[in-house]
């Protein structure tokens, strides 16, 4: 369904017993962040909130798609795979052979229904510029400042709008915003971005480039901002066929060369000048748990602020998983596994990204397998595919196990997995938060093959051992002190992989430490070892789980083990390094961030102030469970 504006959608939220209003005073400044922090957490995504007394004239809305049901609810489904359908069902009409012209003729209707989707930019003023400020001012803005290392207040949910400056194409991306003065804030989007290229094209051209920044409006538009779809492809085209209306645009005020969102709540006008010196920007608690550290990026100049009569400021926070973030998320992995499937990858059946992983860093795909050599091909061809270029790990397994029983599937890919010559290294470009990486923005890549084997993947000169079902963990930390703690509990479940936290403190320690365990006959058959930070808790597999998918590069963490065994065959094995890299331990030689957790006074604050939110049983911050990980008290880790 289409929303009429943003307050149609928090209406629809409150019918639905999916909104909390907060009347009581909240400070925008770490405040707002530390209550969402603690609803998002909540089994299922919590309720999204709206704070109305803010010390600003405009409400604030968070979490609005922060579980399953508001994800449908904003995109007007009622299950996300509907979409997938009615795009692969699109796409199979449209490449049906059209024989006769009664063929022809039944295309008609769709076609029409196609035209009535496109966008379009209307004349005269919209909603979004019922009033305009005298004086553009972000200060006049609840703008959130999320967490305490964060460089100042940004703005977290911006559906940005730019032009080739030759083909005249229209991009709609979502990048922070830093506000650093009341007409002015960073423009942080990476050189991967459609954005980025627009903006060198000015910069080739030596032309101020005009941008365009929407928040609020239909929910739809949020959710395209943040949509991987190729370059030729107008965000509001996806919009369009997402709300099954087509979305009304109106000219810019200061800059008509951008046309936006008629029904939008608030349009930040104004210029990036291609010519002038960058700014310092960040550090940010991002969306991996992490803070991405400052570097430097565009200036925005505000030319203009407009906003609806009732507008509401629409925002988010992002930081250690889950958070809002994880449901858009998900809204993409079901949407787009059509295209990919009708475009790409043929063989693909379904398509997981675990909330661990953080989207890129952990994909599981699916597939029919009918040829030997076949996991391969789909990994070259998603780590070709648009935004999946950024994949850190790829888990590929065929029909045999439902990918979305992470304990059946484990088991299935592990009986199927030999480390030693189904696990493939490459390298590539990889997303520029990624810390992880010895350059920023190209790093590791891994595929795991995980599907059952033909004759011809068959190494004889390997052969495979049971795991034992337990492991005693006692004799091994005595016999290597570095290891603080061992989780073993996979191996009685028929996964043969452990994961170990470990304090470091020699150069190349993981490698050695992983070669010395292997040579032990307890671990006989364990086919992997996961190693983590020695502040780790190993026992909360999901959480080590997090911190080793963004610490980890697989090219140059992964130590694979050739180990001898009877007959001159041999038992393969693997062990990667998920902790920190220093430059004195492992020759690192960018900066370390920190994870994002509250500061203690934010903590109390809201401690003493939650019964009178009047959302429910108290609720602790979730950074106590992280304050003991954390490495001095700044974003950038001492080394």
């Amino acid at each position: 369904m289409a929303y009429k504006n943003l307050r149609h959608f928090i209406e629809k939220l409150e019918q639905e017993g999916e909104l909390a209003r907060i009347s009581t005073y909240v400070d925008p400044k770490l405040e707002i962040a530390e209550i969402t922090d603690r609803v998002s957490k909540m089994p299922g995504g919590g309720k999204a909130l709206l704070f109305e007394n803010t010390g600003y004239d405009f409400p604030v809305l968070i979490n609005s798609m922060g579980s399953y049901k508001r994800m449908c609810m904003a995109l007007g489904v009622q299950e996300l795979d509907d979409v997938a359908r009615e795009i692969e069902d699109l796409f199979k009409m449209l490449s049906k052979p059209k024989e006769s012209i009664l063929d022809k003729l039944a295309m008609l209707p769709k076609l029409g229904q196609f035209a009535s989707w496109m966008p379009k930019v209307v004349s005269g003023k919209g909603a979004c510029q019922e009033v305009m400020m005298a004086s553009p001012d972000l200060s006049k803005l609840p703008v959130l400042t999320c967490w305490p290392k964060d460089g100042g207040p940004f703005i977290t949910l911006p559906v940005i709008h730019t032009k080739d400056p030759v083909t005249g194409s229209r991009n709609v991306g979502m990048y922070r915003m830093q506000v650093f003065e009341k007409d002015m804030t960073g423009m942080h989007w990476h050189k991967h971005k459609v954005s980025a290229k627009h903006f060198m094209e000015y910069k080739k051209l030596n032309k101020r480039m005009p941008v365009a920044v929407v928040l609020g409006g239909d929910p739809v538009y949020t959710y395209s901002a943040t949509a991987p779809l190729p370059e030729n492809v107008d965000e509001y085209m996806l919009a369009g066929f997402l709300r099954k209306k087509k979305v009304e645009l109106v000219k810019c005020i200061t800059q008509p060369e951008i046309e936006v969102p008629a029904d939008a709540d608030f349009v930040i006008e104004g210029y990036v000048d291609p010519g002038e010196e960058l700014i310092w920007e960040g550090p940010f608690g991002d969306h991996t748990g992490y803070y991405s550290l400052a570097d430097w990026y565009p200036r925005f100049h505000v030319t203009a602020i407009t906003h609806r009569k009732d507008a509401v400021y629409p925002s988010t926070i992002v930081g250690i998983p889950p958070q809002e973030d994880a449901w858009i998320g998900k809204a993409t992995e079901r949407i787009f596994l059509a295209p990919i499937k009708m475009t790409l990858v043929p063989e693909i059946i379904n398509m997981e990204m675990p909330v661990e992983g953080v989207f890129h860093n952990l994909v599981i795909s699916q597939i029919k397998k009918d040829y030997a050599g076949q996991a391969q091909k789909v990994m070259n061809a998603m780590w070709g595919a648009g935004q999946m270029m950024f994949n850190k790990i790829l888990v590929v397994s065929d029909e045999g196990e439902s990918i979305t029983d992470y304990k059946k599937l484990a088991q299935y890919v592990f009986r199927n997995l030999n480390p030693a010559t189904d696990i493939y290294l490459s390298q590539g470009p990889m997303d520029v938060l990624d810390h992880s990486c010895s350059k920023m923005g190209f790093g590791g890549k891994m595929c795991i093959d995980g599907t059952r084997k033909y004759e011809e993947e068959t190494d004889n000169a390997y052969q495979q051992v049971p795991a034992p079902k337990s492991l005693d963990a006692a004799p091994i930390m005595q016999q290597f002190p570095e290891i603080k703690g061992i989780n073993s509990s996979l191996l009685a479940m028929d996964i043969p992989c452990i994961l170990v936290s470990v304090q470091k403190n020699r150069p190349f320690h993981v490698r050695e430490l992983n070669e010395q365990l292997y040579t032990l006959p307890v671990l006989a058959g364990i086919k992997m070892v996961l190693y983590v930070e020695h502040t780790v808790d190993v026992t909360d597999l999901a959480s080590a789980l997090w911190r080793f998918c963004n610490n980890m590069d697989p090219k140059r963490d992964s130590f694979v083990i050739r180990k001898p065994a009877e007959n001159g065959r041999y038992i393969g094995a693997i062990g990667m390094d998920g902790t920190l890299k220093t430059r004195l331990l492992d020759n690192f030689e960018r900066d370390w961030p920190n994870i994002i957790v509250a500061d203690d006074d934010t903590i109390r604050k809201v401690d003493a102030l939650w019964k009178d939110l009047q959302i429910g049983p108290f609720v602790a911050s979730p950074s106590l469970k992280y304050k003991h990980q954390i490495y001095g008290e700044e974003a950038v880790v001492e080394q």
